[in-house]
């Protein structure tokens, strides 16, 4: 906290600024100004007994009042950066049970949208007034519009390439012709007196073409632990939904199982057609996916879970193993999302594991890479 050519009374400003004031404190230091607001702002949220406060209760330092709330919310976008904001309102959220007042379209045009924001509004889908309804769908239209931009290029780039490296051809044209591959195949005729390898055979990439070339399933467990995941999940569905070569179909269950393939154009409609928290039925949902798979070999499952299986664990096991041996390829993510691996199943993850359908967590920038992986029948990029 201190430093080289700070002062005394700099460090205790500081000091009582990470101390958040009180009785116990011990820095006599007065704030005033922005440092006052700033103060104030995070004392409403951490201060006293505010972290104790659960949905239902009053709140030391926000309560109930949606005029209140809605100022703190503008404090803090003036104080503190969008990340930071963004911490703080979910912070809020679950410390101090503001949800509620989410379904006032006011508070809603108050709040700085992100990924968590989104899944909050969706779990409080069913109870959302009319009234709130279009604000609530700006608001996720806004953070889905941001995470397409941030993912489409570069999966579309990535998948695409992915694509035309499956399809090899033997007598390809010189723009296509797969160097470091035709290389590799024709070690055998190195000429070291010219230091030169004579290519008998010719490996290259194949032609994108307008065809169906793969087939992917997207199967999401919409519990509410899986929010983030959710949100992450159908943005990229309606990427790969945009990709003539690929034939996108996108499943979210509970106990139930619901196929939202037909929205896939718009993935805020994706999004308001789920239903965060309930149970789990993971063998349901994979006998729905078996169901509809045509061409088993050309086929990638990715299924998104927790893997806390509500349904029969002996049934959701065999119906992978056999996806597998029909030549399906089968990807099980904990978590699509930044905030790595949540709590799961370690025993389903391990019986997975064992059938060669590894369980792990990954992050929206690395999915690309993990289809890719997938498409191509090549070892996925575990991290």
């Amino acid at each position: 906290m201190g430093g080289v050519g700070v002062s005394d009374g700099e460090r205790l400003r500081r000091w009582r600024m990470v101390l958040g004031g009180g009785e116990g404190e011990g820095t006599g230091c007065t704030l005033s100004g922005a440092d006052a607001g700033m103060d104030a702002a995070l004392g409403a949220l951490y201060g006293g007994d505010a972290g104790r406060k659960r949905a239902g209760e009053r709140s030391a330092g926000l309560g109930g009042s949606a005029p209140h709330v809605a100022r703190w919310l503008g404090d803090i976008r003036t104080y503190f950066p969008t990340s930071v904001v963004q911490v703080m309102q979910r912070d809020a959220i679950q410390r101090l049970g503001l949800s509620a007042l989410l379904l006032e379209p006011e508070m809603l045009e108050a709040v700085e949208p992100d990924v968590h924001l989104v899944g909050t509004l969706l779990s409080l889908n069913k109870a959302m007034p009319e009234t709130t309804r279009e604000t609530a769908r700006a608001v996720v239209r806004k953070v889905v519009e941001q995470l397409e931009k941030r993912l489409a290029s570069r999966t579309r780039a990535t998948l695409t390439g992915a694509l035309d490296r499956s399809a090899r051809i033997a007598r390809p044209r010189h723009a296509d012709i797969d160097w470091d591959r035709t290389i590799r195949a024709n070690l055998k005729n190195y000429l070291p007196e010219y230091r030169t390898v004579v290519p008998e055979r010719l490996v290259g990439y194949g032609r994108a073409a307008r065809a169906v070339k793969k087939e992917v399933v997207l199967c999401i467990d919409q519990s509410g632990s899986m929010a983030a995941s959710v949100v992450y999940a159908s943005v990229f569905g309606a990427v790969l939904a945009s990709m003539r070569s690929i034939a996108t179909r996108l499943v979210v269950f509970d106990t139930a199982v619901v196929d939202l393939t037909d929205q896939l154009d718009d993935p805020v409609d994706v999004l308001f057609g789920t239903q965060l928290g309930g149970g789990t039925d993971i063998n349901r949902a994979l006998a729905y996916c078996q169901s509809k798979i045509t061409r088993p070999a050309d086929t990638v499952v990715v299924l998104i879970s927790d893997l806390y299986e509500g349904g029969i664990r002996d049934e959701m096991l065999k119906r992978v193993a056999a996806m597998k041996a029909a030549g399906v390829e089968f990807v099980v993510l904990l978590a699509l999302s930044d905030e790595g691996a949540p709590a799961y199943d370690r025993d389903h993850a391990a019986a997975l594991a064992a059938l060669g359908a590894p369980a792990f967590a990954c992050t929206p920038d690395l999915f690309p890479e993990v289809m890719a992986a997938a498409l191509e029948k090549r070892p996925l990029p575990v991290p």
